[in-house]
Order: structure tokens, then C-alpha cells, then sequence
């Protein structure tokens, strides 16, 4: 363990509710996690019944992950990396990816639910030549994540920042977008942007079930359109091929070939 975790006293403190479901845990219910409760499960195991496919999305969502921080670091030299919104530890985290191919690299994390923060110690083992750490902030606070993640960041250094299904739980697209641009307007260029969210017009089942689960009690996502998503990326310089369903974005060779799925990425360099 190296950098210690910023672990403020209100996120600390907040009890974890275990009579509502909660995104962060079905997540993790549906990658095959174990850090979640009966809740989440009925939760998910509703929201599968209607739609199968979401278990499809948030695995390739996380090969997605797993392909774009070896695309950064591989190609892009990128050994800094931002990851708002983590969610809870489960295999192939954003530090085990990059810190296996650059043992230096430093990785900040930022989430503000109290169960992650519970969990936050999973996620600070840091190769010893690299660093890991947590901060405890909402995405909708920009200048904050921004200040205490400049404590394990050189932020005049290129950063990757990812933003992996985060963005559909900020209501406003206009927002959503405000958000992307202050983070990114505060690294350098050779920064580089990642964002995937569950997306609109592809799948009307899907949609049927997230309209079911934003009604549940649960925080709502709202899933936006391809040209939404695309338009996070404005005033970068987009890494081929584009925004793109998750399971084509540069699949692994002699992998089979990838279905289409309503969850769209892409990944763009800051000129």
C-alpha cells in the first residue's frame, strides 16, 4: 500500500442502506461479485427477467475498460489515470490493468457511496513502484475532485480520465456535458478522455428495463443517445474507431465476432 486514501468524515460516517437497491452493488451482482445484498439480487434478478442482455453489457463494459487502459498505456504512454465514479472492486480494475503492463503507473479513484468507501482498502494496493488512492467526491463536484486528486497526480502530466458509466447518472445531459469539460479543460494535452454509458435507440428491451428499474426506488440512470455520448468528446481528437457499441471498440484478436449491444465508448486524445 503506498499514498494513503483520502477518506473524508461525511462519506466515512454515512450508514450503508440495505433495504434499497443500489447500481454500484447490482453491478457488482451482475459481474459475478460477491459485495452486494438480497436487495441488489432481487434487484437484478427482476431487471435480467426482463432483459437478460444487461449482463452481456456490464461484462463487455469492463473489457471495454480493460482494452482502452492497455490502448493508453501500451500506445499512448499514458502512466496517470483518473477514474471517477469506480464502483465496487471486482476483477480487472483500473490499476490492476495499468499497473501490470507499468508498474509506476498512479491511479486515483473517486466515488462517494459509503459501501466503496468500505472497500476503498481493496482498492489501494498499489504496485510499490506506482500509487493508488481514493477520493471521496461526487461527480457533479468537478473543482473538488479535481484538487484532491492533484495530491497523488501530477496533473501538468497527461491523464487519462475515465468516466465508465457514471455520466447517465447525472440527470441533465447539458450538465453531464459541463462536468466532462472542466475535468478535461484542467489537463494538460495527451490527456485522454474515456467515456461509456448505456445508450438509447439500440435496444427497446433494454429501455423497457431501465425505465422499470429508474421507477424502483434505486437511483436513477438515464441512458442517453449515440450522438449524446458523441458529444462528450467534442474538441478532442477521437482514437479510431469512434464512438461505438463497447464490444467493437477494438476487440482482441480472434475474439468472436462481436455482437451489438446498447452500450456505447470511445476513447479521445486532448490535442
Amino acid at each position: 500500500m503506498t499514498d494513503p486514501a483520502t477518506t473524508p468524515e461525511p462519506a466515512a460516517h454515512q450508514k450503508i442502506d440495505t433495504s434499497v437497491p443500489h447500481s454500484a452493488r447490482i453491478w457488482n451482482y451482475w459481474l459475478g461479485g460477491k459485495d452486494n445484498y438480497p436487495v441488489d439480487e432481487q434487484a437484478g434478478d427482476a431487471y435480467t427477467a426482463v432483459f437478460p442482455g444487461i449482463v452481456t453489457i456490464a461484462r463487455s463494459s469492463r473489457a471495454f475498460l480493460r482494452r482502452t487502459i492497455t490502448y493508453l498505456v501500451d500506445e499512448a504512454g499514458i502512466r496517470q489515470f483518473l477514474d471517477v465514479g469506480t464502483g465496487l472492486p471486482t476483477a480487472e480494475n483500473t490499476h490492476e490493468v495499468a499497473q501490470r503492463l507499468a508498474p509506476e503507473a498512479r491511479i486515483v479513484y473517486v466515488d462517494n457511496d459509503p459501501m466503496v468507501l468500505a472497500h476503498a482498502r481493496a482498492l489501494l494496493y498499489s504496485s510499490a513502484e506506482g500509487a493508488t488512492a481514493y477520493v471521496d467526491a461526487d461527480v457533479t463536484d468537478p473543482d473538488h475532485i479535481l484538487a484532491v486528486a492533484a495530491e497523488t497526480l501530477d496533473l501538468s502530466r497527461p491523464t487519462a480520465l475515465i468516466l465508465s458509466n457514471i455520466l447517465g447518472h447525472v440527470a441533465g445531459h447539458d450538465q453531464a456535458r459541463s462536468i466532462v469539460t472542466r475535468l478535461m479543460a484542467a489537463l494538460p494535452s495527451g490527456s485522454h478522455l474515456v467515456v461509456n454509458d448505456g445508450s438509447l435507440g439500440v435496444d427497446p428491451v433494454f429501455e423497457q428495463a431501465q425505465a422499470a428499474y429508474n421507477d424502483s426506488g434505486a437511483v436513477p440512470y438515464n441512458l442517453r443517445t449515440v450522438e449524446e455520448i458523441t458529444a462528450f468528446f467534442d474538441g478532442l481528437e477521437l482514437i479510431e474507431p469512434g464512438v461505438v457499441p463497447v464490444t467493437r471498440w477494438r476487440p482482441d484478436p480472434g475474439s468472436p465476432a462481436p455482437e451489438t449491444v446498447a452500450e456505447h465508448g470511445g476513447l479521445a486524445r486532448k490535442p
